[in-house]
């Protein structure tokens, strides 16, 4: 396989270019008219935002914590002066005494309220409640919302991100897969992915499963791989998707490892947690629960790895650039510009390292469920291999 230098230097030179500008202009979502306990607090928040600097800090605070969530519509960025959102919406799916289909634009970006077949609903913090036509909410002491919420199948950003990136899997292996139909050299893309399957197979299956089985967990494992590295690499662009920083996202990718290894588990595996070999009949009692919490204790790192990593990259890119807009000054700009292009390049990594991460510990979790044990054969053989001379 032949990669020439020029052209790897033109893509790395574009994707540094583009990296820097990863601002997402999803605006802060503003308060309804609620009653009139809702409506002073709503006031005295603008109020608090008038003065300086809290109004900058503020602000670059609700926008990083707006990023992290979700949202039912696509901002590009917005005008300050004139109140203008640029961006298109997305479908409203809700379960609410039947199914109610509308359009995110009737929020206007959650400053209006929303009727559907005689129901009002409104968008707070990006959470739909069921209101009346003037947008009443009821709060509790803590000042959140106390309205009923509809069940919500919202096509949302990170529902867009996944269906693209799950196209575009498709589109990129049928390719691969139709391109050594025409020799055994790929041709196009599949020259950039070759490799990435090979070091899959080589490096990560291969090792942690076995060659008798990794055949049947390679699908999975390139899943994994490329889903997880696409939606990285979609969040460090200007599109404000934050996909794999949502825990509820790899909370579901970390359940399916889960599921792959306790369906996939020999007996030896179980036997393993329920009646551990070669231990004491007392010291086997007192295992199983922790082994037990072992299975659990698995997929619950391979979702907080995932999720802390990629919520922190955000945070840190987004705040650098914050802080520009903080101090105001010929120094911080381009100080904190220049650091945030490095950490910005940094995240490149992480993308994909934190990719590799979790499909080399779902190889290796799997690989730990599938393994043949021959505890009497390998005693067997030791004793054997090494007789006792008395």
């Amino acid at each position: 396989m032949v990669f020439h230098v020029k052209s790897l230097k033109n893509t790395l030179t574009a994707l540094i270019a583009v990296v820097p500008f990863i601002a997402m202009a999803n605006p802060v979502e503003d308060s309804l008219q609620v009653n009139n306990q809702a409506t002073a607090h709503t006031a005295e928040h603008h109020a608090a935002e008038n003065h300086e600097p809290a109004d900058e800090k503020g602000k670059i605070k609700a926008f990083i914590d707006h990023h992290l969530q979700d949202a039912h519509d696509f901002t590009f960025f917005s005008d300050e002066a004139t109140g203008k959102h640029y961006g298109f919406p997305l479908p409203v799916i809700l379960l609410d005494n039947g199914l109610k289909v509308f359009s995110s634009s009737k929020f206007h970006h959650g400053e209006e309220i929303a009727e559907a077949d005689g129901n009002y609903y409104a968008l707070y913090h990006g959470k739909i409640y069921k209101t009346d036509a003037q947008g009443t909410l009821s709060f509790d002491e803590h000042h959140h919302p106390t309205n009923a919420m509809p069940l919500d199948f919202s096509i949302t950003k990170n529902v867009v991100a996944m269906l693209v990136t799950s196209i575009l899997l498709f589109v990129f292996f049928i390719g691969l897969a139709k391109s050594y139909k025409k020799g055994p050299i790929p041709t196009g893309l599949g020259r950039v992915l070759e490799p990435l399957i090979i070091f899959i197979r080589d490096e990560v299956a291969l090792p942690n499963i076995g060659e008798k089985k990794y055949r049947k967990f390679m699908g999975y494992l390139l899943t994994v791989f490329f889903f997880i590295l696409i939606l990285n690499l979609l969040g460090l662009t200007p599109l404000g998707i934050n996909v794999t920083g949502n825990i509820a996202i790899t909370a579901c990718l970390a359940l399916f490892t889960y599921f792959v290894t306790q369906f996939s588990a020999n007996k030896d595996y179980w036997k393993h947690i329920f009646w551990m070999p070669d231990v004491p009949v007392l010291m086997k009692i007192a295992l199983i629960p922790i082994e037990i919490l072992g299975t659990i204790t698995k997929p619950f790192a391979l979702m907080i790895r995932l999720y802390a990593n990629i919520s922190a990259g955000h945070i840190v890119v987004m705040s650098l650039l914050g802080l520009i807009f903080v101090f105001k000054n010929w120094i911080a700009g381009p100080s904190f510009f220049g650091l945030t292009l490095f950490i910005s390049i940094i995240e490149i990594l992480v993308a994909f390292l934190q990719a590799f991460v979790f499909t080399m510990l779902s190889a290796l979790f799997i690989g730990m469920a599938v393994q043949d044990h021959h505890h009497e054969e390998d005693h067997d053989a030791h004793t054997e291999e090494e007789p006792i001379i008395i």
